[in-house]
């Protein structure tokens, strides 16, 4: 970490191979072109939709083509930007391909109001008169439950065309954050300048140096400090473009338009927030547990990621994590580790950071196969990140075999279930491999890490973004001042009296990329918790669970998402998934007192 390579100086082998999608841009650029060509061919669909069965499906038959094109396109263009994020091409690759998406999305834009129009009696007859439009059932079916929400055509296609603006505060974001700002470089405890950004400040705040871990906070969020107010400009302009739409298309909150996009109930949403709140107690004690484990008078934020177990932590190589990870999902059968060790083998995954990239990782499920970007470090944690992002790759892969390409992408809602799924998969491997009690210690600790980040920290988060919307939705700005003093104030509810709440917390949510994602972080939690419960049901039924999960896996969105949980055996409905992963994170705090003392 002292040094961040340029992309050049990275080995073939460790970066992605977009070849499956295109050659190289100029045949990128070719497809570009063709696929814009086609908004004519989608166009002249306008006001015939309703004229026979033939014609509707036609239609859709041209869409769904289209759209296949276009995800390559966007994968393609999207994996060059987060690349580097500093190189002009790719950003002007990203831009373009977006001109193109608008365009495309305004000239289909008659769709939904005609679809609409065609009467219940008349859709059942076009089932009949043409066989090939049953499998659009699902699609046409869940336009139409939204039928309170679609506008005119005309203003249907006004909403399409503002679709590019609308992205403008993301784009903004995350140039400004990854791309133009520049931190001080951090202090280590020996003096030792070492090069913070933001995918360096996570390793610093692991580290057992708390005065690196000290000087790149404060570096990190003194900075953001400064910019205080351009960042709040940025967010406030996100939700209120959040807020146009949703008024636009006549719902009450930007909350419900966001979850009724996936067809998911808003009590879901407050649920998970009532429910954390009750065991708020139980956050508080992993406090006062790290606090006094870390023997400081005062547990400050820069003292959250560190670990607690000293003497057990260990640079994981690429080339393990990968084994280990392909051992710990062994309960998944052969046929999942087959499609997981061809992702190992088969440059799916960009592995390191160079200067410029992306921070953070993800999965993207291109047409070929899934791509994920990593920034691996070497930790335990990025171990688990190698899990977790297979594991959303596994479920985009199988999706993608075994749906047609108009129900091949799964909601966000169950995003994050086969990602955690696989964490505690792994999880699991590894307590099970170790009789160490100092080793146990570790590895329970980083067990209660992940309900503390990917639970109780996310609920927090969705929290924030429930209640910045309401300030919005009342008709006030999101200067910086309110902003900080909401997230403050969170902070000190979730984390309790044991922590010191200090003023470069409150700058925490100016780094936060997922504010930009329209109410999506709550759903790391509730898949956690349904992954919770999935992981433990495999591990105890065996092939009969699994079957249940890989159906799951393979069902893209061709049922809603409490239905494909429900039938893997998990219902989210109730608050009872979250209430059993809390049971678990306090039993496991039991075991982890008993361990150290």
């Amino acid at each position: 970490m002292d040094e961040i390579r340029k992309r050049s100086e990275i080995p073939a082998e460790d970066k992605w191979d977009l070849s499956a999608l295109f050659a190289d841009d100029g045949a990128w650029e070719k497809e570009l072109d063709l696929v814009k060509a086609m908004e004519g061919e989608l166009a002249s669909f306008a006001g015939r939709l309703a004229e026979s069965a033939e014609t509707l499906c036609a239609y859709l038959e041209k869409m769904e083509q289209t759209n296949f094109r276009v995800k390559d396109l966007a994968h393609y263009a999207m994996r060059r930007a987060d690349e580097d994020t500093r190189d002009v091409q790719g950003q002007a690759m990203k831009g373009r391909f977006m001109s193109v998406a608008v365009s495309l999305d305004a000239a289909c834009s008659f769709e939904t109001p005609e679809i609409m129009g065609i009467s219940d009696e008349m859709l059942e007859g076009y089932y009949v008169q043409c066989p090939k439009l049953e499998r659009y059932r699902r699609y046409l079916t869940d336009i139409r439950r939204k039928k309170a929400h679609i506008l005119s055509a005309a203003e249907e296609r006004l909403l399409a065309a503002s679709g590019e603006m609308a992205q403008t505060p993301s784009e903004v974001f995350n140039a400004f954050l990854n791309a133009d700002l520049k931190f001080p470089d951090a202090i280590d405890g020996e003096g030792k300048s070492r090069p913070l950004s933001m995918s360096t400040f996570i390793t610093y705040q692991e580290s057992s140096d708390r005065a690196l871990r000290k000087s790149a906070y404060e570096n990190l969020y003194g900075t953001l400090k400064n910019y205080s107010n351009t960042s709040a400009s940025i967010l406030n302009a996100q939700n209120k473009q959040l807020k146009f739409f949703a008024d636009a298309r006549k719902y009450d909150s930007a909350l419900e338009a966001s979850l009724d996009q996936n067809n998911v109930p808003t009590a879901v949403y407050l649920n998970l927030i009532d429910t954390a709140h009750k065991h708020l107690d139980k956050m508080h004690r992993y406090v006062r547990l790290r606090k006094k484990l870390l023997s400081v008078e005062e547990l400050r934020f820069y003292d959250v990621y560190t670990q607690l177990v000293p003497g057990v932590d260990k640079k994981i190589s690429y080339e393990d994590a990968k084994q280990t990870v392909y051992e710990a999902l062994a309960p998944l059968g052969d046929s999942y580790r087959e499609i997981l060790k061809e992702g190992f083998d088969n440059r799916w995954i960009d592995v390191y950071e160079n200067e410029g990239k992306r921070p953070g990782a993800y999965s993207a499920s291109a047409n070929a196969h899934p791509y994920v970007l990593l920034n691996y470090t070497g930790t335990l944690d990025s171990q688990f990140t190698l899990a977790h992002e297979m594991g959303h790759a596994l479920h985009s892969y199988l999706s993608n075999k075994h749906q047609n390409p108009i129900d091949s992408d799964y909601v966000i809602f169950v995003a994050e279930v086969a990602s955690t799924c696989n964490e505690a998969l792994l999880m699991e491997y590894l307590l099970g491999k170790t009789t160490d009690k100092q080793e146990r210690a570790y590895l329970i600790n980083h067990f209660l890490e992940q309900f503390k980040g990917t639970l109780y920290r996310q609920v927090m988060f969705a929290e924030f973004e429930l209640n910045i919307g309401r300030m919005v939705a009342e008709g006030k700005t999101l200067t910086a001042e309110a902003l900080c003093g909401e997230y403050r104030r969170l902070n000190e509810l979730y984390f309790g009296p044991d922590m010191v709440v200090d003023e470069e917390i409150a700058m925490e949510w100016a780094r936060i990329p997922h504010f930009y994602f329209d109410y999506y972080v709550f759903q790391y939690a509730t898949g956690y918790s349904a992954a919770i419960a999935l992981s433990r049901r495999i591990l105890a039924e065996g092939e009969r669970a699994v079957a249940d999960y890989l159906g799951f896996l393979s069902g893209g969105c061709s049922r809603s998402p409490i239905e494909l949980l429900k039938a893997a055996g998990v219902d989210m409905s109730t608050p009872a998934p979250v209430e059993q992963a809390l049971a678990l994170f306090d039993k496991l705090l039991d075991e982890m007192e008993g361990l150290v003392g």
